[in-house]
């Protein structure tokens, strides 16, 4: 393992990519860049435009992002682009924040951590080309699609429909599927479920042949944050310092709340115990059937029947 590889960390978005990569983060040998392939990135820190959620970059597209994202891994922050960008004064204060980050890393020699659920399709593409290690967070279908329900969060297939290479490369199969809930994008269960069963279902696919992948589950680490991020550092080499057992010991303690509020969907200090079956209050017992019916054969790649009761 180069200590000084890139890390990405991805996973369906709702699954932990934030609570990992900020903790990992903390070990102060890595610097945490936030969703270069969210629709709504900065330009200063990722250049390029992006057009679709879950982008999805291979050979045949990748002169579209690949000289950006080379900027982006050795922290080059393009300030004239941002400023442009500005609309208020939380713009002016993230682009403080973000450049002082940016300059921090790159006067400090540290290794990019990469933390973007929206990049989990294109994970081969950035292995090969950008050389990442990539850690792939897995979270229980029916948990998944309980944090859309409770924040109303539908999704758009028309941006996966409009991606000609991701639909020839990997989902064609589900075509059909998209077609129909993109005229019923109010259905978040059945919604939530076929985004779910897509992205896993292309995970299992690439996951034997992206070297180096990690998959964890969401409800692993959960239950054993200490041990389990111990863990996973020792995988990707980073030293698992006092700073860093203290970030996931004050994230994850049974003082914390057991549920986030709305106002703050992206916090990750959470008792991360009780987290795990939040499911099973947020989802009726009809919804639940209906996830793991629609979930089913993806699902048991990854869960057994015990990790539905």
């Amino acid at each position: 393992m180069n200590k000084k590889q890139p890390i990405l960390v991805t996973g369906a978005h709702r699954s932990g990519t934030t609570w990992v990569g900020k903790t990992l983060s903390a070990s102060d040998q890595l610097a945490y860049i936030s969703e270069p392939l969210n629709v709504l990135h900065r330009p200063g820190v990722m250049r390029a435009p992006v057009r679709h959620w879950y982008t999805y970059i291979c050979e045949q597209n990748e002169d579209q992002y690949l000289p950006s994202l080379k900027e982006t891994l050795i922290f080059n922050y393009h300030a004239w682009a941002e400023v442009k960008s500005l609309r208020s004064s939380k713009d002016a204060a993230r682009m403080g924040r973000d450049w002082r980050n940016f300059s921090r890393a790159r006067r400090n020699n540290l290794r990019p951590l990469l933390k973007d659920p929206f990049a989990v399709f294109s994970s081969p593409w950035f292995s090969q080309r950008l050389g990442c290690q990539v850690i792939v967070l897995v979270r229980h279908p029916a948990a998944f699609v309980s944090s859309l329900k409770r924040l109303v969060w539908s999704f758009d297939f028309n941006h996966l429909l409009q991606q000609p290479l991701l639909m020839k490369d990997w989902l064609y199969p589900f075509q059909g599927e998209m077609e129909i809930m993109s005229e019923n994008p109010e259905d978040i269960i059945a919604g939530g479920s076929l985004l779910w069963r897509m992205i896993y279902h292309v995970v299992n696919a690439y996951r034997g042949t992206v070297h180096d992948l990690l998959l964890v589950r969401h409800e692993d680490l959960s239950r054993d944050p200490l041990g389990g991020f111990r863990d996973l550092c020792a995988n990707v080499s980073i030293e698992f310092t006092p700073g860093l057992q203290r970030f996931v010991e004050e994230s994850s303690s049974p003082s914390n709340p057991g549920e986030l509020s709305r106002r703050s969907v992206h916090g990750t200090t959470l008792d991360s115990r009780s987290n795990i079956d939040n499911w099973k209050q947020r989802l009726t017992p009809e919804e639940v059937t209906r996830v793991m019916e629609l979930t089913g054969d993806v699902a048991a790649i990854y869960y057994t029947d015990q990790d539905w009761e």
